[in-house]
């Protein structure tokens, strides 16, 4: 029979206050260093210098663990850097923007374009040059801007970063704290999930925009500058070099079936030699020499900004899991969440239903502090503890979880995840999340009541 002690309250009651503070839109990085302390200490015997040692070990297990996926994002983000340098991006727009003929098809076109680009570059990266390339012909095509911001928003920071299939960082996030060893297992679990959230969502969003559009009576219609002016032979091979390379390591992994760490090793070399031939085309290689070294740290230093206050906060949630609390603590423990989940199956009486309600309802709340990576840590914490005792996929309940945090959290019902996009297309924050309400909420419940049916 389980038995709870003094650390394991408080390990609780710290994930709680994370909870509590993240609903107020506060950052979760101090409470979460203080969390590592309070559980060293506790841990070691009161001993001080040990709870400041288990702080710093619990900082290094959790890098080792997201390392990986911090060099992806940050060749890919460097990738990104060469092509709008070189001008390829633009070109690869380009053929997009004649097919925007009025504004509902600029709306989904717009979107499903943000939809692949993020998907391969994330939506961060690609909120700059889509925006800036496609919103002003989207607009010129009849399309409201704020029906533009949301349309990227939601491709974008819903769907894509929510899926995210190519460069599988959210998915390896999720696995590595619910001690799955195959990302590919989240890709797969979180599919009819996605198509569910996604589909319900967007068909919303677009009946909505549908008569929004009946009561706009005139739309500018100004000329706008045309962005298309500069291009050269270099820029034009780079541009449909780029996809081809792309499709084809959709097709080799098809084939080769690569998948996980794999299927990320071939993304992330196929960017880093994209960026190295851009940046050789572009200076030629005297001055690519010093060119790629700045792509390189301007890369790093973006996927650092990013994945920082994760893998702090995954250091304080890695002490959830048996694996990883033991490299942080020593083998004498079982993950603090484990012991706490057994317990509840020993005294609670626990059905999938309210194990995906609880779950739903955390995912929620995590998303609510405007930044959904950095609930994904504890969300596939979570997904091991209750698929542990209730007869539910582990995969499956972490892609619950990852997609309800990211949808809510990385971008669009929280106004200052979308400051970014609103900035692009020259529009109020909120009134972007005030069009994203309905549809993401609708979304949600669709998926909720999916994933009772299915898991």
């Amino acid at each position: 029979m389980m038995h709870l002690g003094l650390i394991h309250y408080v390990y609780l009651g710290v994930i709680i206050a994370i909870i509590t503070i993240m609903c107020f839109k506060k950052d979760v990085v101090l409470p979460c260093i203080i969390g590592l302390f309070l559980i060293g200490f506790i841990y070691s015997g009161n001993n001080v210098l040990r709870a400041i040692q288990i702080i710093y070990r619990a900082i290094v297990t959790s890098g080792r663990e997201f390392l990986e996926i911090v060099i992806i994002i940050a060749l890919v983000n460097a990738m990104s850097k060469a092509l709008t340098s070189l001008g390829a991006d633009v070109i690869m727009i380009k053929p997009i923007r004649k097919f925007m003929v009025n504004g509902k098809r600029a709306f989904f076109i717009l979107g499903f374009t943000m939809l692949v680009f993020s998907w391969f570059i994330w939506p961060s990266p690609a909120v700059a040059f889509i925006g800036s390339l496609m919103v002003p012909a989207a607009i010129k095509s009849g399309l409201p801007a704020i029906w533009a911001a949301v349309a990227i928003d939601i491709f974008g920071n819903g769907m894509a970063l929510s899926s995210d299939y190519f460069i599988q960082g959210a998915p390896a996030i999720t696995a590595k704290t619910a001690n799955i060893q195959d990302s590919f297992q989240i890709v797969k679990a979180s599919f009819p999930l996605w198509i569910v959230m996604s589909s319900v969502t967007i068909i919303s969003s677009a009946i909505i925009m549908g008569m929004d559009l009946k009561k706009v009576k005139s739309i500018s219609k100004n000329e706008i500058e045309d962005i298309y002016s500069n291009s050269n032979f270099g820029s034009k091979v780079v541009a449909i070099g780029t996809p081809l390379f792309f499709m084809a390591d959709v097709i080799i992994m098809y084939i080769f079936r690569l998948k996980g760490a794999d299927a990320t090793a071939l993304i992330g070399g196929t960017a880093i030699i994209i960026m190295c031939v851009s940046s050789i085309i572009n200076y030629k290689f005297k001055n690519a020499l010093g060119k790629v070294t700045l792509y390189i740290k301007d890369g790093f230093m973006f996927s650092m900004k990013v994945f920082a206050p994760i893998i702090i906060i995954g250091a304080f949630f890695f002490l959830g899991s048996k694996e990883s609390a033991q490299e942080i603590l020593g083998p004498n423990t079982n993950g603090f969440l484990t012991d706490i989940g057994i317990y509840i199956s020993q005294n609670i009486k626990m059905s999938k239903i309210s194990v995906i309600l609880i779950h739903a309802a955390i995912s929620a709340m995590l998303g609510i502090g405007g930044s959904g990576f950095s609930g994904l840590p504890l969300i596939g914490t979570l997904s091991q503890v209750f698929s542990s005792n209730v007869n539910i996929s582990n995969a499956s309940l972490s892609a619950l979880g990852q997609i309800i945090t990211i949808w809510i959290g990385g971008g669009t019902i929280i106004p200052w995840s979308v400051v970014p996009i609103a900035a692009i297309c020259n529009v109020e924050p909120f009134e972007i999340v005030k069009k994203n309400v309905i549809p993401v909420t609708l979304g949600i419940i669709a998926v909720i009541f999916t994933a009772i049916i299915i898991l």
